[in-house]
Order: structure tokens, then C-alpha cells, then sequence
């Protein structure tokens, strides 16, 4: 009856949530037979029942720790709603069976084995606690009998925290009068001949005799024992605590041995099991995040960026894992606010549904940026903590070189910020540094190669790269990977001509050709260009070459466009350093180091953890250039975040630039990597940028707005909607809605904002709003949260600008020509050759990442607006084949920024005493 009425509940459980199964986790340590005998009989029961149930196995070797790492992460896991330890513990190692069963999280403890179930039980909180399964079986048979137990004496044999003292609680809750008995009560026939109800638990074989009890009790027999039976094939047989035969002449009811309690006490566990369901169901819904958000206190004028991320105590980092259902082991803690999640969490969603995934990208800005990464952080609040939808804000990490430089840091600002904002800004969980190790170790390997090669012969080469260790010589991986790219399909080092050894050793490096330079992540001009060599050990091999900032370098990309461990290393090893004399492309593969670099990225791969000022979670990882790189988040972050939310819920990412550059490489290189499709497009307006477009005076960082700017002037506004217009009509391109948010600063006046609202809808918006989450957090951005939230439902058709398949020069010219607003091309001889040159090397069919200026939608910074009829020059092209695409370069440009007359840095210090950070970023 009891299975029957729970597989009905089952049933309406799925009905009304589609895909809901309660989940039922059996955690055994060993192999005694027993236990497995009894697990069988559970998993039988829960697959009858419509319960999803997973039998957990550890070895008898395994330790304290490793059971309770086991159980810390099925008290995470959402799916499993009741979970068991399987006793007794078989193991060769001490383990505490209390500690054990106390770690079970209570409101999973379908046993009702820890102290908080039994406690609550004792305290007679019947309805906010688990059973033990036997007492709680016992009770329903008793029930079975129609006797009312209220007001009848009842005597319960034995004291186990299993049975008998958990019987003696439910019992005298339900009203009875209650005596506990145990082998030392000397009355012990007579208080059994008092009692209308008796239950045995005392683990004596037939010690009730049939003569002690009442004539009419109800006789609830929980004991197994075996006693020697010679015409049993086994020698004994299973009776009870009671002496049935003699018992059952006087007892109204009772329970045989076996049959009785035994299934019981598995029905009472599946019970359990769907009850917790049921709790779960009711206080989650299925793929709903149950958050606690952080309340601003708003303050105006609004303080300063620093002062407001001080001002907020953000929530513990795990606490923010476990809201969004990450599991413990999923996430290793770098302190109370940041956290890097595993890889593993990706492959565990993987059959779970993507959210809706949302673009902020933005219109041609000034120098001072428009405020794409506010908007990105007021979005995500108000859609998470207004609107209380699951979401996520993945964004880049930015370089410590802006941050000490000239534009500070990227976290956001005002009352919308990735916190702790001093965390982001600096050296966050060491991503940055081990690109930085990473890159400078390839361009130490390059060089050192060209120097082993210029200094050795053919020989010596071979006998150091394949050294004979005891006699023996043997190829590395790497090495017979490059073989096989000579096309020499040897494995036995003895066995190489002296042609072959020739090909295999030289790599024969044109210096001249070398595209690969070192980075450091600190503004430094006077690293642009520099002489290396120049110590006399060096044997007078010198070269130019440059330092670049870290961001730029290619395994920064590579991060950021990575699908995985595998992926990565890969791409690592595809990484185009040279060219040979022959015009051969030299790869990070041909130098050695591959497997070395996915070692140094084997931490910076995960994406890292973090939390807005409202407490919505965010990923934080890679950060890419937007110039010569593609200037988006990482897509492992997006991709972890996207099945975190579910069907429901939000991605909302931020891509560089203006949408002429990072909006339409997040297209053309992210997505078709990615092969994740975009639901919306965020543009970011303001009226500052468009009076800029219409006209207006130069903008410049560090100096007072012109009146321009501060006084109202809808002419310039409605002129400098042209670049809006146009930044519309790129999103739309690609088939997707776009919703513009108007980003309102105290200088703006009504009138100007709703003239660029009302152009925006002109232009084909899907909606436009004003937005003013800056000074009031989430709140200020809900006309926006709510806009994404119908454009997501509106038909989408994204498609690509261009086929991959296209020529070189025709895929630059698509993006010129329909993206920039340019008449055509002009290819420059060096870009020309280059064209030439990675087409004959079998680059040709890689996606194109224009590297131009963010300050016009031409090459010249100088031309606002939505200039036509231009030509684009290309300069040069080259190619970073790992990450995956060939950047032609649009005029110049610095891979190394500078440090302005008064960097940020002057506004930073460190409070000796508390060891906090002040300053401005």
C-alpha cells in the first residue's frame, strides 16, 4: 500500500515539474554482504517507486576524510534529496560512525540518524524532522491495526539510537504511556504482561516469551537473529526477538520474522526520500536559485567607487557557489571573496539547458568609455535581485596596466560593481601572471633555440634534445609529434638518416620573421622596443624585439576562446612563433613547450568566482585585447554559466569596444568557436558620446568637460544619433534583437534622453530605455532587465557576416564594407604579402580580427559619427593560429601602453594597519 500511494506521488511530482525525479544517494564503505543484500532491496524498491537512486561504493581502504569529502558533496548535489550511509562502516582505516552520520545535512538525513533528526524527535518536532525508518515502520504497521495508540501503555524493548530510544519518542508523541526495557530490567516479564502495545528491539533470539505478553497486545517484532537449524541447507535460520509461535496465541497482532518490519523499514525509507522531495519542491523550485541578495543603502551624491566597495560586505564566495548549485569539490577558495570553479562542473551540466545569452556592447565611445561594464553589473543586478531570475555576469579581468595607468580599474562603478573591487582590479587568483610566465617562456625558447642552433652541429643538437639515459634514447610525445609533421614515421632514435636528424634539429629560425615578443603587465613605453643579446655569453646574437602588455598576448586568447584542458593545450601547440628560411611556419609545437605551457594554465583555465554589490554571482576570466585580439570573456565561463542558470535564467557577458569591434568579433570569432547563440544585443548609449558624434568638442581624460557637454543641446544629440543608427543596423545584421540602454549621467536633461530614446526606436531598436543604475544599483536598471527579458522572447535568426571558406581579402573587405561603412580596402605590400604568405601556409580560412581604433568607425580616430565612402587601409596582417584567427593591423598601434603624467597609481596606498587598500580606481 505504502509503495503504491508513493509511486502515485512520484508520478504527480514529474507531471507538475517535467523533469523532477526525487533522488535517493546510498553511501556503503566495503563489501560485506549484508550490506549489500539490504542496498539491493533499497535500489529495487526506489526503481518500483520512480526514484532516481545511486549507489555510491567506496573501497574498505578508504579513509575518515574520504567519506566525509563524499558526503560534503552529496549533501550539495540538488538532485539527491535523501541520502543514507550504509551501516556498518567495513573499512580497514578507524572511521567515527557519529561524526559520519552527523555530517549527512539534516534536511537529506532520510535515516533520521543525526543528532539535529534526534533531537528534533525527542523534542517531539515531528513535522521538521526525519524518522529512523525501523520506528517510523513500526508506527505505520501499528496504525494498520485501526488501535488507537493514545492513552495506551506501551513498552519498548531496547535503547539503540536506531530503534529503541527513537520508539520510545515516537511513541509517547503520540500520546502513549511509555516504559523502556532493556536486558538489565530485572521486571522485565512483567512490565512486558502490562503493555497494549510492545516493540522489541533488544537483539536476543525469542527472549520475549510467549507467556509475558498481554492477551490482546499489538507485538511489533524488529529483531534478526540466526539460530542453528539442521534442516535449514544453511544450518540455521532467522528468528525474531519474540517467541512467535507461542506469542502469536495471545497477541491481537504481530509481526512475523522474517517479512514483517524488514520491508517496512525500506518502504519508510522511500517514504522519506519522496517526503524530502516534496520539502525540496516547496521550498525550490526545479532549477531556481535561492539567493540571498544584499540590500543597498543608497547614498547621494554618490560616493566614491571605492568607498561604496568598502562599504559592502560580500557574501562568503562558497556560500555564493553553493546558491548557485555548485557542488564543494567544484570550487577551490582563494580567500572569503573569489574562488575558482573546476572544469568538472561543466561536464556534470552538460545534458542541462543553456539560458538566455545577452551581448553588452556599446556605441563609439569617447576616450572615457560610456559605461559598458556599469550597465553589464546594473543588469544583472536588477534582473537578479529585483526580478529574481537566475543569472550570471561573465566579464574580462582586467590589466594591472590600466589600473596603475591612466583609466583605473574595470570593475564597474558606482552603485554597480564587481566586489571586492581592490580583488578584481589586482592580481585576483594569478591568471594574469601565468600568462605572463607562459608567454616570456616561449620567447625564451625561441631565442635559445636560434643560439643552440647557430652554436652546435647536427649532432651534438641531437645527442642534447635526445639524450641517452642509461643507453637508452627515447622520444619524448612532443618530439614524435614532430616527426610526424616531417613526415618521419620512426620511433627508434637510432634509426634516423643524417637528412632526418638535419630536419628533425634545426628548426632554422628567421629571426627576422619572429612575430612572438615577451610581455609584462605594467605600463612600460620603454619597453617598445629594445635590444636583446647584448651580454658577451650571448656570442654577438643580438635582435630587436619589444615587450608587450600581458592582455595582448596570444595564450590570452587562446584562454579565452579554450573550450577545455584539451582544447587548450592544442591551441598552444598550433601557436605560429616564425617562419623558417623556407617559409615554414614555426610553431609553439616545434619548440618543445607545449605541455610545459598547459601546465603553467592549468589553475588560470578555471574561470573565477566572484559576486556583484547585490550579491548576483559572476564569472571573472580572461581579458583579451579588443584590438589585436577578439576583447570578450572566456568561453569555458560562459558556457559553465549558461547551464547554472538553466532555460530560464541569463547570461549576460560584455564584449570590447564599440559593437563595430568587440560586438562583431563576439559574432564572427566567440560564437562561431563557442558555437553558443546570442538571444540579445545590449547597446550601450550615452548622451556625452553622441553629442561628441554630433560635433562636439574633443573628449579628453583627466580634463573638465567642455560646456558643450554639461549644458542641454539636442542638436548635437540628434546629429550624433547617426553612430547609434549604425551601431544598431551592425547588430541587427547578425539577427539578433537589440535593446538600447541609455546610460544617464547628472548632466543629461530629460529631453536629451528621451531624444535618443525615441531615435533608437526609429533606428529599429526593439526597445530603448533609460537607465540610471549607476547611482541606484539594480533598481535603476529595471526598464532594462525587463526589456531584455521580452526581447529574449522575441524570434531570433543569428547568422555569421561571412563564410570562413572566403579569401583573406574578401572577409577584411565584408567587415569594412558592412560593419565600418567604408568604400573599400587597400592592402599595403607588407599586408599583401602577408595574404600571400598565410594562405600558401593554410591559414587562409581562419576568421578575420580587425585591429583598429574604438574612437571612430573608421581608421581615423578623428572622423565621428557614421563616416562613408572611406577607404580602410590594412597595414600589415598577422596571424595568431592558435587562438584561431589572422588580425590585420589598421593603422598604428601600441601593444605596450604608457604611463600618463599622473597615473592612477598616485591615488593608491595601503593602510599599514588594517591592511586595507585605499585609493581611487
Amino acid at each position: 500500500q505504502v509503495r503504491e500511494r508513493l509511486k502515485q506521488q512520484v508520478v504527480e511530482m514529474t507531471e507538475k515539474f517535467p523533469g523532477f525525479k526525487p533522488g535517493l544517494a546510498i553511501l556503503q564503505v566495503g563489501n560485506r554482504d549484508d550490506s549489500n543484500l539490504y542496498i539491493n532491496m533499497k535500489l529495487k524498491a526506489a526503481a518500483e517507486i520512480g526514484i532516481s537512486a545511486n549507489h555510491i561504493k567506496l573501497p574498505n581502504t578508504a579513509t575518515e576524510a574520504d567519506v566525509l569529502k563524499c558526503i560534503a558533496s552529496l549533501n550539495a548535489d540538488p538532485a539527491v534529496h535523501g541520502f543514507i550511509v550504509q551501516l556498518p562502516l567495513d573499512s580497514d582505516k578507524p572511521i567515527n560512525t557519529e561524526k559520519i552520520t552527523n555530517a549527512v545535512a539534516p534536511e537529506k538525513d532520510v535515516d533520521g540518524l543525526s543528532s539535529i533528526n534526534a533531537g528534533k524527535l525527542s523534542r517531539g518536532d515531528l513535522g521538521d524532522c526525519f524518522i529512523p525508518c525501523t520506528p517510523k515502520g513500526c508506527m505505520e504497521l501499528i496504525r494498520q491495526t485501526g488501535v488507537q495508540v493514545a492513552g495506551k501503555r506501551a513498552v519498548v524493548i531496547g535503547r539503540s539510537k536506531i530503534v529503541g530510544a527513537p520508539m520510545h519518542d515516537l511513541l509517547l508523541w503520540n500520546n502513549a504511556t511509555v516504559t523502556t526495557c532493556h536486558s538489565k530490567t530485572s521486571t522485565l516479564a512483567e512490565e512486558v504482561g502490562k503493555a497494549d502495545i510492545l516493540v522489541v528491539a533488544a537483539g536476543r533470539a525469542e527472549m520475549v516469551k510467549g507467556e509475558w505478553i498481554k492477551p490482546g497486545a499489538i507485538v511489533i517484532d524488529c529483531g534478526i537473529n540466526h539460530v542453528p537449524d539442521s534442516t535449514k541447507p544453511s544450518g540455521k535460520r532467522v528468528v525474531g526477538d519474540v517467541a512467535y509461535s507461542s506469542a502469536k496465541e495471545k497477541a491481537s497482532f504481530i509481526t512475523p520474522v522474517p517479512g514483517g518490519v524488514g520491508p517496512m523499514t525500506v518502504a519508510m525509507l522511500m517514504q522519506s526520500t519522496v517526503e524530502s522531495a516534496q520539502r525540496f519542491l516547496e521550498k525550490f523550485q526545479p532549477g531556481k536559485w535561492t539567493i540571498q541578495y544584499n540590500q543597498l543603502t543608497l547614498k547621494m551624491p554618490v560616493p566614491s567607487d571605492i568607498e561604496i566597495s568598502k562599504s559592502c560586505v560580500p557574501k562568503p564566495i562558497d556560500q555564493v557557489a553553493k546558491e548557485v548549485g555548485l557542488f564543494p569539490d567544484e570550487v577551490e577558495l582563494y580567500g572569503q571573496t573569489k574562488a575558482k570553479v573546476q572544469l568538472t562542473a561543466l561536464k556534470r551540466l552538460q545534458n542541462q539547458p543553456d539560458g538566455k545569452y545577452v551581448v553588452v556592447t556599446g556605441i563609439t565611445p569617447t576616450p572615457l568609455g560610456e559605461g559598458k561594464s556599469t550597465t553589464t553589473v546594473g543588469l544583472v543586478q536588477a534582473l537578479g535581485a529585483h526580478l529574481h531570475q537566475n543569472v550570471f555576469a561573465c566579464v574580462r579581468q582586467p590589466s594591472q596596466g590600466p589600473t596603475f595607468g591612466i583609466k583605473g580599474g574595470a570593475a564597474g562603478g558606482g552603485y554597480c560593481q564587481v566586489v571586492p573591487m581592490e580583488e578584481f582590479n589586482l592580481h585576483l587568483t594569478g591568471d594574469i601572471h601565468a600568462i605572463t610566465a607562459a608567454n616570456n617562456l616561449v620567447a625564451a625558447a625561441i631565442d635559445a633555440r636560434i643560439f643552440h642552433e647557430l652554436t652546435q652541429s647536427d649532432q651534438a643538437l641531437y645527442n642534447r634534445l635526445v639524450p641517452s639515459v642509461s643507453g637508452v634514447r627515447k622520444f619524448s610525445d612532443i618530439q614524435i609529434r614532430r616527426l610526424q609533421k616531417l613526415g618521419i614515421n620512426k620511433t627508434d632514435p637510432m634509426a634516423l638518416t643524417k637528412e632526418e636528424v638535419n630536419a628533425f634539429v634545426r628548426l632554422d629560425i628567421d629571426p627576422g620573421t619572429i612575430t612572438w615578443q615577451r610581455v609584462l603587465d605594467t605600463n612600460d613605453r620603454f619597453l617598445r622596443k629594445i635590444t636583446i643579446g647584448q651580454s658577451v655569453t650571448e656570442k654577438g646574437f643580438t635582435r630587436t624585439a619589444q615587450f608587450d602588455i600581458t592582455v595582448s598576448s596570444e595564450i590570452m586568447a587562446v584562454l579565452a576562446l579554450a573550450d577545455g584542458l584539451d582544447d587548450m593545450k592544442k591551441r598552444f601547440g598550433r601557436m605560429v612563433v616564425a617562419s623558417s628560411k623556407k617559409g615554414q611556419p614555426v610553431t609553439a609545437d616545434d619548440l618543445g613547450v607545449t605541455g610545459a605551457l598547459a601546465v603553467l594554465m592549468k589553475d588560470a583555465v578555471k574561470p573565477n568566482l566572484m559576486q556583484t554589490l547585490e550579491g548576483t554571482p559572476v564569472f571573472v576570466h580572461a581579458g583579451p585585447f579588443a584590438n589585436i585580439a577578439h576583447g570578450n570573456s572566456s568561453v569555458l565561463a560562459d558556457k559553465i554559466a549558461l547551464k547554472l542558470v538553466g532555460k530560464d535564467g541569463f547570461v549576460v557577458t560584455e564584449a570590447g569596444f564599440g559593437a563595430d569591434i568587440g560586438m562583431e568579433k563576439f559574432f564572427n570569432i566567440k560564437c562561431r568557436y563557442s558555437g553558443l547563440r546570442p538571444h540579445v544585443v545590449v547597446l550601450v548609449a550615452t548622451v556625452r558620446a553622441l553629442k561628441m558624434h554630433g560635433g562636439g568638442p574633443a573628449v579628453t581624460a583627466g580634463v573638465p568637460l567642455p560646456k558643450e557637454y554639461t549644458e542641454e543641446n539636442l542638436q548635437l544629440v540628434a546629429k550624433g544619433c547617426s553612430n547609434l543608427k549604425k551601431q544598431i543596423q551592425n547588430a541587427q545584421m547578425f539577427g539578433v534583437p537589440v535593446v538600447v540602454a541609455v546610460n544617464a549621467f547628472k548632466t543629461d536633461t530629460k529631453a536629451e534622453l528621451a531624444l535618443v530614446v525615441q531615435h533608437a526606436k526609429e533606428a529599429g531598436a526593439f526597445d530603448a530605455v533609460e537607465c540610471t543604475h549607476w547611482a541606484e544599483g539594480g533598481k535603476g536598471a529595471l526598464a532594462l532587465a525587463r526589456a531584455v527579458q521580452r526581447a529574449s522572447q522575441a524570434p531570433s535568426n543569428f547568422r555569421f557576416l561571412y563564410n570562413v571558406e572566403l579569401p583573406v581579402v574578401d572577409k577584411i573587405r565584408l567587415i569594412a564594407q558592412q560593419v565600418y561603412g567604408a568604400r573599400d580596402i587597400e592592402l599595403l605590400p607588407e599586408a599583401q604579402e602577408k595574404v600571400a604568405l598565410y594562405t600558401k601556409q593554410g591559414f587562409g580560412n581562419l576568421p578575420i580580427c580587425m585591429a583598429k581604433t574604438h574612437l571612430s568607425l573608421s581608421h581615423d580616430p578623428e572622423q565621428k559619427g557614421a563616416p562613408t565612402g572611406f577607404v580602410l587601409p590594412i597595414r600589415d596582417i598577422r596571424a595568431s593560429v592558435g587562438a584561431g584567427f589572422l588580425y590585420p593591423l589598421v593603422g598604428t598601434m601600441s601593444t605596450m601602453p604608457g604611463l600618463p603624467t599622473r597615473p592612477c597609481f598616485y591615488d593608491i596606498d595601503l593602510d599599514p594597519v588594517s591592511g586595507e587598500v585605499n585609493g581611487l580606481f
